[in-house]
């Protein structure tokens, strides 16, 4: 297949790094909605974008778009659809939906209708009125927005946040496509000290590991689409030859995890042995009024706690100004800090550079960013 439609979906508001993301993959043809990007390649363009993609939730194959507003327009376009050209007959194909804002708003009933109208276009090819749906999975998703529905197929499988390093997690996980938007957002470079002084189960130390390595986050996991018999595996062999030729051996600059619970940095250290990445990080039980270095310019990038709780917020208020008092005392450093606090500028004693809603799971999360001196000037090679 020359050219196929590819869906990257992204997390409200970080939909502008990923489309950064597929073009440094250098796919140019990139489309921004919201919640997705958009763009076009072949069979190795899908098996690169799962591999390499560190922010992206998940990559879809585009079957179809088109205006449905009555049940059986909707199963007339979707019958339309070439989905023999993608699902074998031996597939398995659940349908999965949602639909927003729409005429269809009964999601059970457009997910059969799509079922049934898969099955109908595939009855002509094949030949037979039953399929058993014991091969390979084709998870297919209707989506309708505006009356618009869109009719994927997912070929991620498990999110793609699922690196297949965090077997032990903490209390209160971030995920790791976050901890990675994080990093890219402050511009962070393997060549510039990072610490994350609540580093709990590792994440965001891990992901800059990752990065300043080059390790692609999926290269030690499989994906829906690994199995599915038109990618062969000779592209998937080339695929990940490609992300084993571009990990770095060289080591980041210095990377630092602290945490007051030294349960929880076992746990950082398993998941960061997990990554293979062990050696380019240090852990260290601390708390924040402890944390100093001499090194002159870094970053600090950290998911302090939130004080959700009502017995938490007078704790939370004092983490906030005992971290004010560390961190100006860095005062060359910059520092990146998410929270839900809504009154966090105010208890850290200082607006923030530039903020940036993000979304922490299902929570609306603001992301403050507090710019040090810029630093003396590093050429740095082009990725």
């Amino acid at each position: 297949m020359s050219k196929l439609d590819l869906i990257a979906t992204a997390t409200f508001g970080l939909e502008s790094v990923v489309a950064e993301e597929v073009k440094q993959l250098g796919y140019e043809d990139v489309r921004i909605e919201n919640g997705r990007v958009e763009f076009s390649g072949d069979e190795l363009a899908i098996c690169r974008s799962n591999l390499w993609l560190r922010v992206a939730d998940r990559v879809r194959l585009k079957v179809g778009e088109f205006k449905a507003t009555t049940f059986d327009e909707l199963f007339e376009k979707t019958k339309a659809l070439p989905w023999t050209d993608f699902l074998p007959g031996n597939a398995e194909f659940p349908v999965e939906g949602k639909s927003v804002k729409s005429t269809l708003f009964s999601v059970s009933d457009c997910q059969a209708i799509v079922k049934k109208a898969v099955v109908e276009s595939m009855k002509k090819k094949h030949k037979v009125t039953w399929f058993p749906e014991d091969g390979p999975l084709f998870k297919i998703e209707v989506a309708l927005l505006k009356d618009v529905a869109t009719l994927t197929i997912d070929t991620s499988g498990p999110g793609l946040h699922k690196r297949g390093y965090r077997t032990l997690i903490g209390d209160a996980p971030l995920k790791e496509t976050l901890a990675a938007a994080m990093l890219m957002l402050a511009k962070w470079y393997p060549d510039v000290a990072l610490i994350d002084p609540f580093c709990g189960s590792g994440t965001i130390p891990i992901e800059a590991a990752l990065m300043g390595r080059n390790i692609a986050p999926g290269l030690n996991r499989d994906f829906s689409c690994s199995n599915w018999p038109w990618i062969s595996p000779a592209t998937w062999a080339k695929a990940r030859e490609e992300a084993r030729d571009a990990v770095r051996q060289d080591k980041p600059e210095y990377i630092m995890g602290t945490d007051i619970d030294e349960r929880v940095l076992k746990v950082a250290r398993r998941n960061a042995e997990q990554a293979g990445v062990s050696d380019d990080i240090h852990f260290q039980c601390l708390p924040v009024s402890e944390i100093s270095t001499k090194r002159k310019y870094g970053k600090i990038i950290c998911n302090p706690p939130y004080g959700e709780r009502i017995g938490e917020r007078d704790d939370v208020a004092k983490l906030y100004k005992e971290m004010a008092k560390t961190f100006r005392q860095l005062d060359t450093w910059s520092y990146y800090i998410l929270t839900a606090h809504p009154a966090f500028e105010k208890l850290f004693g200082k607006p923030a550079s530039k903020r940036r809603k993000l979304y922490n799971g299902r929570m609306e999360v603001q992301y403050y960013q507090y710019y040090g001196p810029r630093p003396p000037r590093i050429n740095r090679p082009t990725e």
